[in-house]
């Protein structure tokens, strides 16, 4: 296990250097997008349109904050993140199109995500729940906002953050997920124990 202190824009070279379990320092842009934004920024994509900030090498954030509005300026009050498996289905084509590096969540994805990660040069990192005031004290600077239509916590919130962390790497861009290869050991145990007990699973 390693520690990082990466800067955005991240390159594929330093993110095929990250493996599970190291722990990751991010500063520079990160951008927050949830289920509304991931689809709208897919249709644009695939219409060969650009998106309203370009992502590459930055890293996007599953999460929906709570701003408020100081004068003309937006202030992040929590930015606490999303269960990720809600944009599982449509991970693989964000990634592809927007070619983000670093994909920021709680609760781990699946196989067609970690797929994406090793073909296209990316991680997934894993945000501790129920710290989103910690993650709000890491943003420095709300830099915009596009999508507001969507409503607040589904917008694209451009954010300038300092130490944001620390994030576990949990999905490297080599396809090994933390997520899955504990649920392989709680299932292995799971038939240990209905053997052991003389049940039939």
């Amino acid at each position: 296990m390693a520690t990082y202190r990466l800067k955005t824009p991240i390159s594929e070279a330093q993110i095929r250097k990250l493996e599970v379990n190291d722990v990751v320092y991010l500063s520079g842009t990160v951008v927050t997008a949830r289920d509304q934004a991931h689809r709208r920024a897919i249709e644009l994509l695939q219409k060969g349109k650009a998106l309203p900030v370009n992502l590459e090498g930055l890293a996007v954030f599953h999460c929906g904050p709570v701003m408020k509005k100081e004068n003309d300026s937006w202030v992040a009050v929590a930015a606490g993140p999303t269960t990720s498996t809600r944009m599982e289905m449509v991970e693989d084509e964000f990634i592809k199109g927007s070619k983000v590096r670093v994909v920021i969540g709680k609760g781990g994805m699946g196989k067609r995500t970690s797929a994406a990660m090793v073909k296209y040069g990316a991680v997934y990192c894993a945000f501790t729940g129920g710290a989103a005031v910690l993650a709000a004290k890491a943003i420095k600077h709300v830099k915009g906002v596009e999508w507001l239509d969507l409503g607040m916590p589904e917008a694209l919130w451009i954010l300038e953050v300092d130490e944001f962390g620390p994030l576990v790497v949990a999905i490297d861009s080599c396809g090994r997920n933390l997520f899955l290869d504990v649920a392989k050991k709680v299932e292995a145990n799971r038939q240990r124990i209905y053997r052991k007990l003389g049940f039939q699973p």
